[in-house]
This record gives C-alpha cells, structure tokens and sequence, in this order.
C-alpha cells in the first residue's frame, strides 16, 4: 500500500495531466457532434472487428445446427416449387415478403445482446456496403430491429428487445393498428399496445408491420397474439405478441433500403417547421 502512496505522489503531476486530458477530451466529445460522430463510428468499427472474429470461431462450432436450419429451408422451398402446376418451370422468387432484391442488403449477426432492457445487435455490414441509420433489419421468420450506428465496415441495431423501441404494426386480418414495444421481461414476447377496442382481436392472429411506417414495408412479419388485456384508464387492448423470431439466435439477415424514407421524413420536417 505504501508503495501505491510513494508512487502516486511521485507521479502527481503526470496523472493530474492525464486526469485533465480525459476530462477535456469527454467534454469536447459530448459537447460537439461531429467528433462524437467519429468517436461512435471509431468505436464500432474497432468493437465490430472484435465480435467478428469471435463470431467466427462460434459458427465454427455451430455449423450443425446451420446445416439443420438450411435443410429446413430447402425442403420448404422444394415444398413450393413441387406444388407448381407445371414442377418444370422453376419460379423466381426475387422478392422477400414485398421488398425487392435490389432494395436489400444481406448481412450477418455478429453479436446479439437479449438480457438487458437496452438490446442491441452488431452486423457485419456498413455504410461501404449502403447501410444507414433508420434502416429497417429483417430476417426470413419477420423484423429484427432497426439501424442505430454506423461504421465503414459494421453497424449496430437497436433490437426489438430493447424497451425504447416503438414500431407501428397492425393486426393483419382487420388492419387495426397500434405501437409496437417490449416491456423488458420475456424475450420470446413482444406487447402491441393502443390498439382500439373496436378491433377484434383472437388468440392466434397474426401481426405484421403497418403500412404507416416509413422504416419497415408493410406486411412483414411479426408474431401471432398471445394474450389479450383491457386497460381501463384508457380503454385500449394491449395485445402479448409470441414472436416468429427466436431473438436469442440470429444469424443471417436483410438490411430494407428505403428509397422514399428520406423524402417522406423531409417532407414531415418541413411541415412541423411551418407549424
């Protein structure tokens, strides 16, 4: 102990000075966007080349598991083209529930936090690859998440596991809409809340995205109904959703390129300027 006394007294002044240039360089960064900017976008590119390469070595060890999900997936697809009228004549199937080929990016889950209020994902793809915030993330069961910040070369997501997420969704067979957000206890559910009691609503049907979204197409899948409850304050249902998605083991998904996001955001800037 003693001898942390003698060298701290010894190196005051260095470790007055070092104590001094972090204190300037938090409060330039937090005070000034642009090097905030560059710092998060530092950070990402240097902890995504770390989740990288631990991803790595864990789908090494899980390669069975991926070859059983691919299986799955191929004996579906065979499903669908033997159950053509005419098994010759292979379908293109080039859209992904709505969304055209041209307007997604495909990426990777590089690292995936779920046991926190405040989830996020890691992808391996950036903005060298066209990835930008408020992108949509999606996976062939339904919606993952949406583009928090980006690097050159990764992007973090905020998960639908994360309680300030808010996503407009709708029950698909009456189109009643409602908001949809987590309230930090299961991963497997999600709560679809604000939707009116003139909606009927059944245990077992489905949900999917609104169309009053600009970050998501419409459609897309969520998750079925789970429970039903009545706020009475407000006189709402708020809807428990059993998601498609296993949350806790993502691999490949789909980053939606909105072609008509920034204008319609412009638009709705402008409006609320005029007001």
């Amino acid at each position: 102990m003693q001898q942390i006394f003698n060298f701290i007294l010894k190196n005051s002044n260095r470790l007055l000075f070092l104590l001094l240039l972090i204190l300037s360089f938090s409060l330039t960064i937090q005070s000034h966007s642009y090097h905030k900017s560059k710092i998060i976008s530092s950070a990402n590119f240097f902890t995504g080349g770390i989740y990288d390469r631990i991803n790595n070595v864990n789908e090494y060890f899980s390669l069975k598991s991926q070859n059983d999900e691919l299986a799955l997936e191929n004996a579906r697809l065979k499903s669908l083209l033997f159950n053509q009228k005419d098994t010759t004549k292979v379908p293109q199937i080039d859209t992904i529930k709505g969304v055209k080929k041209t307007e997604i990016i495909v990426s990777k889950v590089i690292h995936n936090s779920y046991s926190i209020h405040e989830n996020y994902l890691t992808i391996n793809s950036g903005e060298a690859a066209g990835v930008r915030p408020d992108m949509g993330v999606i996976n062939s069961a339904g919606i993952v998440g949406i583009v928090d910040k980006t690097s050159k070369n990764y992007a973090t997501v905020i998960s639908i596991l994360n309680i300030n997420s808010k996503i407009n969704a709708k029950i698909k067979k009456s189109n009643h809409f409602g908001s949809l957000v987590w309230n930090g206890k299961s991963t497997g559910f999600v709560q679809l809340i604000d939707v009116p009691r003139l909606a009927g609503v059944r245990k077992g049907d489905t949900i999917v995205t609104g169309g009053q979204s600009i970050i998501f197409p419409e459609n897309i899948g969520i998750g079925t109904i789970d429970k039903v409850y009545i706020d009475n304050v407000t006189n709402y249902y708020t809807l428990d959703i059993k998601l498609f998605n296993d949350m806790t083991n993502l691999g490949h998904v789909y980053i939606i390129k909105s072609k008509d996001a920034e204008e319609i955001s412009n638009l709705e800037n402008q409006n609320k300027k005029d007001e």
